[in-house]
């Protein structure tokens, strides 16, 4: 339930048009909805402004269709990250207009239209390698009705491709920079814009990039100021904040 619905709800109670004891029927799952499987946060919505997400990896094709199914019965947006080609042909079988997106590696499904601004969420990778995590950040701030714009292979190997996109890059409300390697982009793009920047760095690189953790650790310590981190190949988390800055 978010936060129209439970405004609808109490109108109708307020108006006569609902029963006291129907309304106290449908509130009864208005916090937690015990599937077996998992307890859905039907409250979240409401709570924070956005659903709960799933989290694909580790569960089996059926559990994602069941939870799919029950996340169904809402009026919010569905999003399942980190999923596979099976696990969406599950979801397709109780949920036709589900959509897959196999580079984010994530599954959507619009159940309404949630209200967008006119300011934009840039997105910059390092490089092609780090594709996944960008569009799995795409994927998810689009989801929650965010306009976003890719700026892509714009690594510090050629910095000169960055110089060429910064115009449009100082546009954006808030800019998530993803790279692997030695992770030092959103450093530089820091230091040339004044909105915010979220690092994502990448498990991409070669042996001493610890997959990820060398990265991570130097963007950690960068010296440019509006810089936060997420996790490694974090994409989701990266679109999740960027889209609640967006909508400030």
């Amino acid at each position: 339930m978010n936060h129209d619905e439970l405004h609808r709800l109490l109108e109708e109670v307020k108006s006569g048009r609902l029963e006291t004891d129907e309304a106290m029927r449908k509130l009864k799952e208005f916090t937690i909805k015990d599937i077996g499987i998992a307890q859905l946060d039907t409250h979240r919505a409401l709570r924070t402004g956005y659903p709960e997400v799933i989290y694909g990896q580790g569960k089996t094709p059926a559990q994602i269709r069941e939870i799919v199914r029950h996340m169904s019965t809402q009026n919010n947006n569905i999003l399942a990250t980190r999923v596979t080609e099976e696990m969406y042909r599950a979801v397709q079988e109780i949920c036709p207009e589900a959509e897959y997106h196999p580079v984010a590696r994530a599954i959507t499904v619009r159940k309404t239209d949630m209200k967008s601004t006119d300011t934009f969420i840039a997105v910059i990778a390092a490089g092609t390698s780090d594709l996944p995590v960008v569009e799995e950040a795409v994927v998810t701030a689009e989801i929650f009705g965010n306009r976003v714009e890719r700026i892509i292979d714009v690594g510090v190997a050629g910095i000169h491709r960055l110089y060429d996109k910064i115009a449009r890059i100082r546009e954006a409300r808030v800019n998530i920079v993803v790279a692997g390697m030695e992770g030092a982009l959103p450093s530089i793009v820091g230091g040339l814009v004044d909105k915010p920047v979220i690092a994502v760095p990448t498990s991409v690189g070669y042996g001493a990039s610890f997959g990820g953790l060398s990265a991570l650790l130097g963007m950690l310590t960068s010296c440019a100021g509006g810089v936060c981190v997420v996790n490694i190949d974090n994409g989701f988390g990266a679109g999740y904040l960027a889209s609640m800055i967006n909508k400030l």
